[in-house]
């Protein structure tokens, strides 16, 4: 019985990894609100926090039992399954979503669209109350999200260092609910070329991508870390505000490519009802760091 709720347990997080994944290539979409979404976020946070170079150092001095002590602190039982379902989903999902956003750009966005609108109510039940400090944060996430999403394309070049910045910036968006790693691709121009990396396996791309991505988030953890184990409720308020100010690019998108109106309500309203849906299948599989 052990062996089958273990196997259970795994699938389900190999699950959360496609999910996570699909949502990492969308722009609008954060993968870290997909993990939120199922119950795994702040476990994954955590895990992701104890990881530092203290094995690394302890094999290089020879110390192999310390660097074993190390490495038997990671918690390996999340992050392989985790980690084969965002590949899987990545490499699968960058394909689909070059050709929807270039031949269903408005539909796709009032996806989008819905799966926000209805994440962005699934982390308000995070916020203990509504008090004035709470409304600030919420406030203050709402009017940087909004400024953020207006801003031009930076022109950059694809030279390796910008790519590996560009890993750094993004990754640190995609475990923070509400703020979407594609948009800041986006954003930095490196959208669309990653993608192309991705279909084309221009390997040296995409590993100088992944190196940045892996220092960004070991440094990053560690203070979403602590916000989430001492200041909660204003983080979450502050990431609702976020979230519901990015609502700002797929309504510019709808607006200025939409052809009928009806496959775009009826797309936004899928999109919110399978976050519904998914919060409902995954609660009583909240995974969180104190198992």
């Amino acid at each position: 019985m052990r062996k089958i709720e273990i196997y259970r347990d795994t699938f389900l997080i190999f699950l959360r990894g496609l999910l996570m994944g699909s949502a990492d290539v969308i722009p609008g979409v954060s993968g870290g609100t997909m993990a939120l979404i199922t119950g795994i976020y702040q476990r994954l946070v955590h895990a992701i926090s104890q990881i530092n170079a203290n094995f690394l150092l302890a094999a290089l001095k020879g110390d192999f039992g310390k660097s074993k002590e190390e490495l038997l602190k990671w918690d390996f039982n999340l992050f392989i399954p985790l980690l084969l379902g965002i590949g899987l989903a990545v490499l699968t999902m960058s394909k689909i979503m070059t050709l929807m956003l270039t031949v269903y750009t408005a539909t796709t966005y009032a996806f989008f669209f819905g799966l926000i609108l209805a994440s962005a109510g699934f982390v308000y039940k995070h916020v203990d109350e509504l008090n004035l400090k709470n409304i600030l944060f919420l406030v203050v996430g709402f009017v940087f999200a909004i400024l953020f999403v207006g801003l031009n394309p930076v022109q950059a070049n694809h030279t390796l260092p910008v790519i590996f910045l560009s890993g750094m910036v993004a990754i640190c968006a995609m475990i923070l609910p509400g703020i979407s790693g594609a948009f800041i691709l986006l954003l930095l121009n490196q959208y669309e070329y990653m993608l192309a990396a991705l279909n084309q396996l221009k390997f040296v791309d995409i590993i100088t991508f992944g190196v940045g991505a892996v220092i960004g988030i070991l440094s990053f953890s560690r203070i979403l870390n602590y916000l989430l184990e001492h200041h909660k409720s204003i983080t979450m308020a502050f990431l609702v505000g976020l979230m519901v100010g990015t609502l700002r690019l797929p309504y510019q998108k709808i607006t200025t490519s939409m052809d009928s109106v009806i496959p775009v309500i009826m797309a936004a309203a899928i999109g919110f009802i399978l976050v519904i849906v998914l919060e409902k299948q995954f609660e009583k599989y909240h995974l969180h760091w104190e198992d």
